[in-house]
């Protein structure tokens, strides 16, 4: 998808979840999962373009909130399904947002912001929201701070029964062979058996909330295993649910269980959305 490229060459991949996908499609996809459509118009060109992508539309209120309420697409103002949306809508500035209900196959929007509303008007709204952003803000922190601390609370619990394991074996140290094996890359490296080790993927899985987690796979998983350890998290509201890949758009459901990382094509590392059913 030529806007995902060229919006994460500069602002990278802290961004609302825009799916790869033509905007019908994704129109279908807000109407089946009851969500409004949040729709991006990316003049690269302009010049106010930098500055709202990376303070707000990459900030990570930002982000949480339209990842936890809204199917987002994204499109080039200057080609394809962009122009032809920004001709359509009659754009004539940039920035350019739209909130649309799913509606059918027909786009009726109920909010656009192309940049020129004024700071004065609606200045009591504005004081409301920012204080409501605030508190969440706040929430969040919090939130973070004590997952921190349950991730180190949890390391160090591993390191001691690392330790206790080292201090009831340990193996005498082997006399040094004429021939030695020359140190291979950490990916690679040689087991006790002399076969190959499987290479790490790092999987980012972002949840219809808005939070994210990174965990750590082999290679040779199977995607049944990124299930098994999104069950174990033991999170609230999540139930019945599927994966998908954002960039090349792909479902990974039941059918696709029993294939590796690398198969599948997340190897050596992709972003996955959690996606409720």
């Amino acid at each position: 998808m030529a806007f995902l490229a060229s919006f994460e060459q500069y602002y990278g991949t802290m961004h609302p979840f825009f799916y790869a996908c033509r905007f019908m499609d994704a129109l279908k996809i807000a109407q089946d999962e009851h969500k409004f459509m949040f729709m991006y118009i990316h003049a690269p060109e302009h010049p106010f373009t930098p500055s709202f992508c990376r303070e707000t539309l990459c900030s990570e209120v930002v982000v949480q909130f339209l990842d936890a309420n809204f199917v987002c697409w994204g499109g080039l103002a200057g080609r394809g399904e962009g122009l032809q949306m920004a001709s359509a809508l009659h754009v004539s500035s940039f920035r350019f947002v739209v909130v649309a209900p799913a509606a059918g196959d027909n786009l009726a929007v109920l909010q656009q912001d192309n940049g020129r509303t004024r700071a004065g008007i609606g200045s009591g709204r504005a004081k409301q929201e920012e204080k409501r952003q605030v508190d969440r803000r706040l929430r969040e922190e919090q939130d973070a701070a004590y997952v921190a601390a349950l991730q180190i609370d949890q390391e160090k619990e591993r390191l001691k029964k690392n330790s206790s394991s080292d201090h009831r074996v340990k193996p005498k140290p082997e006399k040094p062979k004429e021939t030695s094996v020359r140190k291979q890359p950490t990916s690679q490296k040689l087991d006790a058996t002399g076969a190959k080790k499987a290479e790490t993927t790092q999987i980012l899985i972002r949840f219809p909330n808005g939070e994210r987690r990174e965990h750590s796979f082999l290679s040779t998983d199977k995607i049944q295993e990124i299930y098994r350890y999104i069950d174990s998290l033991g999170l609230v509201g999540v139930g019945n649910y599927r994966l998908i890949s954002n960039f090349p758009r792909k479902v990974y459901g039941a059918d696709q269980m029993g294939m590796s990382l690398k198969d599948a094509g997340l190897h050596p590392k992709a972003s996955l959305f959690l996606e409720l059913l």
